[in-house]
């Protein structure tokens, strides 16, 4: 049960987006920028980067819904996301996005870890300052989303085949134009 009225059966961030339309607004506009904006990283690895971040967090509706979506910019290599959630670094994703996941979880338990040679190593595996930047600004944003989900006492459905659904419709139509009466 969430901790302030919120719509009945909307779980995790769809519940404050509909009731708080005017956060929604900025929110999704946050999201839909740093998740399908321009950028060096494609959207999948933006998707799987907040998935990773929110697993961290322990933020299970944030978690499963950006693996969702990651999982459906990424076809036929979806199996991937599910590999870098249960092991990063074991992971087969490539050098560039495991030195940008080990960048994020840092931000993700404090910025101030992250050091020079943590931004050298991904420059040395091919990350731009682009991808460095969108890898500490989505770290960042997925903090405050998990813990706007979390610190409201929202609820989360518990299998993953729930949503798979809503991921899919968040990598065709984004974050802006999504329907969070549809959840």
């Amino acid at each position: 049960m969430a901790h302030i009225t919120l719509p009945e059966g909307a779980p995790g961030i769809i519940g404050p987006m509909i009731a708080y339309p005017e956060i929604q607004k900025h929110l999704s506009g946050l999201a839909e920028v740093l998740l399908r904006g321009p950028s060096s990283l494609t959207s999948g690895e933006r998707e799987t980067i907040a998935a990773y971040v929110s697993r961290g967090n322990e933020c299970r509706f944030c978690c499963e819904s950006h693996a969702a979506a990651a999982r459906a910019h990424l076809g036929e290599n979806r199996s991937l996301v599910d590999q870098v959630l249960a092991d990063a670094a074991g992971s087969p994703s490539s050098p560039k996005m495991k030195a940008l996941l080990a960048i994020a979880d840092k931000v993700r338990r404090d910025g101030r870890l992250v050091h020079a040679a943590d931004v050298e190593r991904a420059r040395a595996e091919g990350a731009d300052d682009q991808a460095i930047h969108d890898t500490v600004l989505i770290a960042a944003a997925f903090c405050m989303f998990n813990r706007y989900v979390d610190g409201l006492g929202t609820w989360a459905p518990e299998d993953p085949a729930a949503y798979v659904e809503s991921g899919v419709r968040l990598a065709e139509q984004g974050y802006v134009n999504y329907d969070f009466d549809k959840g």
